[in-house]
């Protein structure tokens, strides 16, 4: 016959066994393992069971002796080789979405060029305004520089290079577009104007091969080494 503490501890052994977890009895009693733990697995998930027979219910003292009295591995050891170079898209895949949005920043910056010298308001074209001036001016400047980096990624071949044309093309397709678009007015938002056309495809190419932030991550691992 079987006394009552026999039976709390085969209730104890089976709750560990259900729920996984190794646990320590009260003083006196058996203490149940969970096979395939390790010693510092069993004593990091271990738990004293309450007055009561129920096991399961932590205790601040068990975690508090076994951290003291052990140590938890190391999750990256020192031996094993740490890759600092981001994951790339295919560099001529990069390459050629740069010559595409350098084709869009040169076409934006002709558009807008050819409608402030035709479109006129207060009696004189746009183009005579500072501020419309000032636009056009700046989408040039972008796209003749993007068009340099493009250039010069084309003939290294160099990732960086690439990366660098690609973060330059996709700021003057953009940007020229969204200036385009503020030359033309509200008409450049209708299907009449193919402004909006070039906005749109520059958003699309901004995040195809990869996406300006694996050229930004590129960069900025070059400049870290």
């Amino acid at each position: 016959m079987s006394g009552p503490s026999s039976a709390e501890g085969a209730g104890g052994s089976s709750s560990a066994a259900a729920s996984g977890s190794a646990f320590v009895d009260a003083p006196g009693s058996r203490s149940a393992a969970v096979p395939g733990l390790s010693s510092v697995e069993a004593a990091g998930s271990s738990s004293v069971a309450a007055p009561g027979g129920a096991p399961g219910r932590s205790s601040e003292a068990g975690l508090g002796r076994s951290a003291t009295t052990t140590s938890a591995p190391d999750p990256s050891p020192s031996n094993l080789p740490v890759s600092r170079s981001p994951r790339v898209a295919d560099p001529v895949a990069v390459l050629l979405t740069a010559a595409e949005q350098l084709g869009t920043a040169t076409r934006v910056c002709e558009l807008a060029v050819q409608h402030a010298g035709t479109r006129e308001q207060f009696g004189q074209p746009i183009g005579a305004f500072q501020a419309v001036k000032h636009l056009c001016a700046q989408m040039l400047v972008r796209a003749e520089t993007a068009r340099a980096a493009v250039y010069a990624a084309a003939v290294t071949a160099d990732p960086v290079d690439v990366a660098a044309a690609r973060l330059l093309a996709d700021e003057a397709a953009e940007r020229g577009a969204r200036d385009c678009l503020q030359v033309h007015g509200g008409m450049g938002f209708t299907w009449e104007c193919e402004v909006q056309l070039h906005l749109k495809r520059a958003w699309v190419r901004a995040r195809r091969a990869g996406g300006g932030a694996e050229s930004e991550e590129l960069l900025a691992v070059d400049l870290l080494a």
